[in-house]
């Protein structure tokens, strides 16, 4: 399970970004504008939603519940200083996609019994594409959590994310990861959609 990430960067526009995770066959997109107005997000979602419905590919937006609810998108991925999920839950209703941030073992087991569809822990690396950044997981650190969580009951599906390459797949599946996110290791790929391509073929492994 790959999901892709949107960053700006100066080599492609957002909606580029998306058309060559998409022809790489990612089928998971995150638009993630922070920094942008709503407006601005909505007229990029607004470019990039045909793309992911003649692709059968998921898109969640990045924090904002109330325009995940206006466009109809797939779902929302909540940081842990954005809206409570059982709130988004609540305003998107049964069908929508909820992902949380998490950095420890605690983060994750709160939502232990909670409706939240997958956790994004991290960050396994340094990253550029963040601006508040968690101290780093490494390997290491994402088996351990993933270790404590799955002791505690909880298997919610966790992504790991922040800092991924290519070769730290096979690593992060055998740390029990289910899938992982990945934002510049693809855009700044010499050919993103054949990188994109390459790591989902190693995903599949």
């Amino acid at each position: 399970m790959l999901q892709f990430i949107t960053h700006q960067s100066d080599r492609f526009s957002i909606p580029e970004e998306a058309q060559m995770a998409i022809e790489g066959g990612c089928r998971w997109i995150q638009l993630r504008m922070k920094d942008a107005s709503d407006d601005e997000v909505r007229a990029v979602a607004n470019e990039i939603i045909p793309l992911c419905k003649e692709n059968d590919t998921f898109l969640i937006i990045d924090d904002r519940v109330e325009l995940v609810n206006e466009l109809r998108v797939s779902g929302v991925h909540l940081g842990k200083e954005d809206m409570d999920p059982m709130e988004a839950r609540d305003i998107l209703g049964p069908h929508a996609i909820i992902g949380v941030t998490a950095n420890t073992a605690e983060d994750i087991i709160r939502f232990k019994g909670k409706d939240v569809d997958y956790v994004g822990l991290g960050p396994v690396h340094f990253t550029t594409t963040k601006a508040k950044l968690s101290p780093e997981l490494g390997i290491e650190g994402v088996k351990r959590v993933i270790d404590e969580v799955r002791a505690n009951g909880v298997e919610l599906p966790i992504v790991a994310i922040g800092g991924v390459t290519e070769n730290d797949i096979e690593p992060l599946l055998a740390a029990g990861v289910n899938g992982i996110a990945v934002s510049g290791a693809i855009i700044n790929a010499d050919d993103p959609v054949e990188l994109t391509s390459k790591m989902i073929e190693r995903l599949q492994k």
